[in-house]
């Protein structure tokens, strides 16, 4: 057990190091979107609405922290290993070394977790000043960390997967783009016709939306979405560590 974690540490340790640099523009890159939706959205088209008596503000800030730990974890750990894998060629030699495939995916999937949770804390700190009712709890912070984790192994699969840059921007926009607008993070879902509800609870954002919006506003615990998004977290694992043994053979 001892030489699994340092193992999964000598992974991440590379990818800290690139971090430790350039941890700031990092942040001020990953934050950038978030803002302007809470502006645009809390501020903007938001003002005097309500959802079952929760303003508006109140209702989207945890949809925007959710947000903002898909697309960062997401990035975080799909770009660097994109990268590493294909121009670089770096990440040959991670798998030559004699680390477990589990230790190379767990490792490259806690480089975006750490970015995600970095960028998702500084946003719920300015969302805790505009609305001090949002509740950080013990809950909240379970959703936070599994929400950034399941992304992060969302981009590790994806990071895996595509062989070009065009192949990359092609999922982002295909995929993840629809998934930042239709999943409930700006809007409720019990607007909507039960048959495109029940279609996108499909998408795994769906799922982190309405749990860290509960966690957050002490309402009842959607313990269903979040055995479900335990299940995606799950499904990419898995999906990356086969993509990896067909690659390593």
């Amino acid at each position: 057990m001892i030489t699994v974690f340092n193992d999964i540490y000598s992974v991440l340790w590379v990818d800290l190091r690139f971090l430790r640099r350039h941890w700031l523009s990092t942040l001020v890159i990953s934050l950038i979107n978030p803002l302007l939706y809470l502006v645009a959205f809390g501020y903007g088209l938001g003002s005097g609405i309500n959802f079952g008596g929760v303003g508006y503000l109140e209702f989207v800030i945890p949809g925007i922290i959710a947000l903002t730990s898909m697309s960062t974890s997401f990035s975080g750990s799909s770009s660097k290993l994109h990268i590493d894998r294909l121009f670089y060629r770096s990440f040959d030699a991670c798998l030559m070394s004699p680390i477990s495939l589990f230790s190379i995916v767990v490792g490259k999937a806690l480089i975006g977790l750490v970015r995600g949770l970095l960028s998702s804390v500084a946003i719920l700190a300015v969302g805790v000043v505009l609305s001090p009712v949002l509740l950080v709890t013990p809950l909240f912070v379970l959703v936070l960390f599994t929400s950034c984790f399941v992304f992060a192994m969302l981009g590790v699969l994806i990071g895996l997967v595509m062989n070009t840059h065009h192949a990359m921007g092609t999922f982002s926009n295909l995929v993840m783009l629809p998934m930042t607008f239709l999943s409930g993070t700006f809007f409720s879902l019990n607007q909507l016709p039960d048959a495109l509800k029940a279609a996108l609870y499909v998408l795994p954002l769906t799922h982190s939306s309405a749990s860290l919006r509960a966690a957050a506003l002490g309402q009842p615990f959607p313990w269903l979405s979040f055995v479900a998004f335990l299940g995606f977290g799950l499904f990419f694992f898995v999906c990356s560590m086969v993509v990896l043994k067909r690659s390593s053979a």
